[in-house]
């Protein structure tokens, strides 16, 4: 049976509920239409016993595959924030819910993390029990490009990445592939991208008796991981480098070293929204200490103040301006330096709006 609703496409076939991502054109980002249908799907398999796991996969302009999503919709975003639009509220709260369905999922969530995975797509995937990448795997958690920060549950498993590497990925925004995604507790297993195709469908046609079997026998159908593309010397600048106290360190310390890497990076984090530099860097140290509801609450109080807290100046409705609406890519960052960014206007960012009993996703647990 299959359900073809726009932009997802829902099907089960054997003892599998398969999702399709049908949005290539936008490389599949999240709209608030997607994340309601997602939602309901996957209520639906998780209550069915005749279900005993979940595949997702994207799609591109050729068909199946190669592209898996590059996140939300951006322009959607500034376009509420723009406007007043309410579902702009309603689009994180229900995005930040399906997050964390995901990772307390109750069956095999397998996970073909094929091409493009950024922002959003990483939220419909790090929390599958089987994460399968490929050689065409584009992993990143860019946000800062845009004046906001690694959401949809980013704060936790950045954060809980090896050593200083959660800080890095985090604040610059960079791209890895599929084995430093492996390495860095991002992934779980490579498959050649011509495979995919064949396991989908055994996964249709194959019988097991119960979801622990399933995912047994999904553990004996990969390949050897190809090594990290990130070699020990930058991990190690990784590591001394993202430990400093504050980003306004980490750019003066990297801007003055003598590695290629390292002016090479600070040259990045100079792009990118000072104040956002110093809230990332907050947020992810903070999420090392919990759990991850908590910190999908503490998210959803971010995104709040990323275009609330200062009327007619948010940083994230900028930043997807310069990047996607007029393509200048010179976003007027406000303060303009990391080193003039008040300690007090990070930390509004981190009070929430919301009483406890209030909060909209207060029933997470």
């Amino acid at each position: 049976m299959s359900i073809f609703n726009g932009d997802i496409v829902t099907e089960l076939r054997g003892q599998i509920g398969f999702i399709t991502l049908n949005r290539p054109r936008a490389l599949n980002a999240l709209s608030l239409g997607m994340v309601r249908d997602l939602t309901v799907a996957l209520q639906a398999w998780a209550a069915d016993p005749a279900v005993l796991g979940v595949a997702i996969r994207g799609s591109n302009k050729e068909g199946v595959f190669g592209a898996f999503c590059a996140g939300g919709d951006i322009r959607f975003l500034h376009q509420a924030a723009t406007t007043g639009d309410a579902d702009l509220e309603a689009f994180f709260t229900e995005e930040y819910a399906l997050n964390h369905l995901i990772h307390c999922y109750p069956k095999p969530y397998i996970a073909f993390m094929d091409g493009i995975v950024m922002g959003g797509g990483m939220g419909i995937s790090q929390g599958g029990s089987v994460r399968i990448v490929t050689e065409r795997t584009k992993m990143a958690m860019p946000e800062t490009n845009i004046g906001l920060f690694p959401d949809v549950g980013g704060g936790y498993f950045l954060s809980r990445c090896p050593g200083r590497v959660g800080e890095w990925l985090a604040l610059t925004g960079d791209t890895i592939g599929a084995g430093d995604a492996i390495a860095f507790g991002l992934a779980d297993h490579f498959l050649s991208a011509e495979r995919q195709a064949a396991l989908w469908e055994t996964l249709a046609s194959q019988r097991w008796a119960d979801g622990a079997a399933l995912q047994a026998w999904l553990g004996q159908q990969f390949e050897a991981a190809p090594a990290p593309a990130t070699g020990a010397d930058v991990r190690a600048w990784v590591d001394r480098f993202f430990a400093l106290a504050d980003a306004k360190a980490m750019v003066q310390a990297l801007e003055t070293d003598s590695a290629d890497w390292a002016r090479h990076t600070g040259a990045t984090l100079r792009k990118r929204s000072p104040l956002m530099l110093e809230v990332v860097l907050e947020q992810v140290r903070r999420a090392r200490g919990q759990t991850l509801a908590d910190d999908l609450r503490m998210e959803r109080d971010l995104v709040h103040r990323c275009f609330h807290l200062r009327p007619g100046q948010s940083e994230t409705v900028e930043g997807i301006r310069a990047l996607a609406i007029d393509k200048d890519h010179s976003p007027r960052w406000n303060p303009s330096r990391v080193e003039d960014v008040p300690a007090a206007l990070v930390a509004e960012f981190f009070s929430s709006p919301w009483a406890a009993d209030q909060h909209p996703l207060r029933e997470l647990a």
